[in-house]
């Protein structure tokens, strides 16, 4: 009996023994630091990936991730289907878990492209294609086949982007990152629309837009554009030609080469507004929010006439003979 009772205690010491031992390799599995190739490394799960597959992608982006393991371990922790598609960042140090549970809990990296302000569309697209973070998707869809994919009204993309710093997910597509653009741009504009001062001379939203587009364009100093706003309603209200730069820039697309000439100004195209009254058809770029402000709430005065100063503020005028006044001290460099 004595003997039993020896050969049971050795028995249950040896499993002790194997538990522990067992449990110190799989502790030694989870937690130690996976090797890595970089002390920092990147890697995209695509949708509808297993546990292995995840793991076989770790492997090639430079994690040196055991499959088998990665595999058992998101099966007996019940997190194998809890793993989410999207990048990741794995750094020096992380352990298998810490690698599971960032995929779990969708703890994915993220970087930012921002638009800027008074950019145009074609810089939008040239931006969002700069970006090696971005999906291009967008190569061969015209400018029809967008916007109907938007579901916008408009029949010109140019505008409808709102300016801002954009925080996405890499492998995000060029169309995600304009769609949240478009959506943000038409909640703003809408919204500002509805508290707008009443009896402006815009009958829409959109010529809101297209005003305010203009206002970024022509102004350097952000004190000014309520009242650059002002000149512009004041025009519109007595059918004055608005004869502002920019439109004409706009109209003359990739001929436009650092300057303007007489000829330019007289050369007629959609958006001159030294050669067409109103308001052009589309907005010239992609105004922020100061502007869309600015243009509804604009300031009253009697001024009609702005010119640049050369330090990112303008001189108003009210009549011609001082506007040529200021034309000629701050652009000619001729005072009298």
């Amino acid at each position: 009996m004595k003997k039993k009772r020896v050969l049971i205690g050795s028995f249950l010491l040896a499993l002790l023994l194997a538990l522990a031992s067992a449990y110190g390799v799989w502790w030694w599995v989870m937690w130690r630091a996976v090797p890595m190739q970089a002390e920092r490394v990147d890697y995209i799960i695509e949708s509808g990936s297993g546990p292995k597959a995840i793991a076989r992608t770790m492997r090639q982006a430079g994690i040196a991730v055991d499959e088998n393991h990665f595999a058992l371990l998101a099966r007996l922790t019940e997190k194998d289907t809890q793993l989410q598609a999207g990048a990741y960042e794995a750094v020096q140090g992380d352990s298998l878990w810490t690698l599971l549970e960032r995929m779990a809990q969708g703890d994915m990296m993220q970087t930012r492209i921002t638009l800027v302000e008074g950019w145009d569309y074609k810089r939008i697209r040239q931006q969002l294609a700069a970006d090696p973070n971005i999906k291009q998707t967008l190569t061969t869809v015209g400018d029809s086949e967008l916007l109907e994919r938007l579901g916008a009204q408009a029949t010109h993309p140019e505008g409808l982007f709102y300016p801002d710093t954009y925080v996405f997910v890499p492998g995000s597509t060029d169309f995600d990152i304009l769609r949240r653009a478009y959506q943000a741009q038409t909640e703003l504009l809408q919204q500002l629309w509805e508290s707008r001062d009443p009896d402006l001379p815009l009958k829409t939203p959109y010529e809101a837009l297209i005003l305010a587009s203009i206002v970024e364009k022509e102004t350097g100093h952000g004190e000014d554009r309520a009242r650059v706003a002002g000149v512009f309603i004041n025009r519109l209200r007595i059918g004055m030609l608005l004869q502002t730069d920019p439109t004409v820039i706009y109209g003359m697309g990739d001929q436009y080469q650092g300057r303007i000439r007489k000829k330019d100004l007289q050369t007629d195209t959609p958006w001159n507004t030294y050669t067409r009254a109103g308001l052009p058809p589309t907005p010239i770029a992609s105004p922020g929010k100061a502007a869309l402000l600015a243009t509804l709430h604009p300031e009253k005065h009697d001024y009609l006439y702005f010119v640049s100063r050369g330090d990112g503020t303008s001189e108003f005028s009210k009549n011609l003979r001082d506007h040529n006044r200021a034309v000629r001290k701050y652009i000619l460099n001729r005072s009298g």
